[in-house]
């Protein structure tokens, strides 16, 4: 699934690819919205909120997207066609005035709304990493205090939970807590450190957008992880193999890995 940053990534390039463009010709390819046309509006801006997409018109319209594991967007050049193979799962496409096409393939969230209705699709969000609301601490405090809320959750599963904070998927959160030394298992409530862990979430998530598009965590080649993705292999600080749960016998649904010596 798409993580805060690659979203964030996805609405940069595609604002400073578009944003300011007049939409020619719309076709929405989704059962509620297959009326809406977008045909005369200008492109004001694409904007991330926390996994969420959004591109705002002049008209106050929201196209709002959910990459989730398949998603995508891109800008074709003029003439160019999507593969047939591809053209089966396109959900939007917006000609533009220069004869570009911006495609919407494989998504699996897809609403067009009333941008001052966008509440009503991410109202449920806590406090974005790399939002506007995330220029103080107060917020990180916000995020904090929400994912201690859980209670006697696991503290990876509060850390996933968009309710409590946005923006955080399951490679970043898995990273993080290796970082700081916190089981995953470990009850969300009984944990310190959280606003420190959040505020560095946030650095690296930063960092990521601008300067690390492969989420290399480890700062080496190989391997780009400390624990993801490394199930059985030695820890790269104490030689421990790598724990691993698979998804179905998590409560939170997820492939978590941690190290059972770094991570008490």
């Amino acid at each position: 699934m798409a993580e805060g940053d690659t979203v964030a990534r996805i609405a940069a390039r595609l604002d400073t690819a578009t944003a300011g463009a007049l939409i020619v010709h719309s076709d929405v390819r989704h059962p509620r919205f297959a009326t809406v046309d977008l045909a005369g509006q200008r492109i004001l801006e694409w904007r991330a909120r926390g996994k969420h997409l959004l591109s705002r018109t002049d008209a106050g319209l929201t196209v709002h997207s959910h990459l989730r594991m398949t998603g995508s967007w891109s800008v074709l050049r003029p003439h160019k066609r999507l593969p047939a193979r591809v053209l089966s799962q396109l959900r939007i496409a917006l000609r533009l005035d220069d004869d570009r096409t911006i495609v919407g393939v494989a998504l699996p969230v897809l609403t067009v709304l009333r941008t001052r209705d966008e509440r009503t699709v991410m109202g449920h969000l806590g406090p974005d990493l790399l939002g506007a609301d995330t220029t103080g601490a107060d917020s990180i405090a916000v995020a904090a205090e929400r994912v201690a809320a859980a209670g006697g959750q696991a503290v990876v599963a509060a850390l996933l939970d968009q309710r409590r904070v946005a923006g955080l998927g399951n490679m970043w959160a898995q990273e993080l807590l290796f970082l700081h030394r916190v089981d995953p298992w470990r009850a969300a409530d009984t944990v310190a450190g959280l606003e420190e862990l959040l505020t560095d979430a946030r650095r690296r998530l930063r960092h990521a957008v601008h300067a690390n598009p492969k989420q290399n965590t480890t700062g080496r080649s190989t391997p780009p992880h400390w624990v993801y993705g490394r199930a059985r292999r030695p820890c790269l600080r104490c030689g421990t193999p790598i724990s691993f749960r698979p998804a179905d016998l998590t409560a939170h649904g997820r492939e978590t890995w941690w190290c059972p010596v770094c991570q008490v």
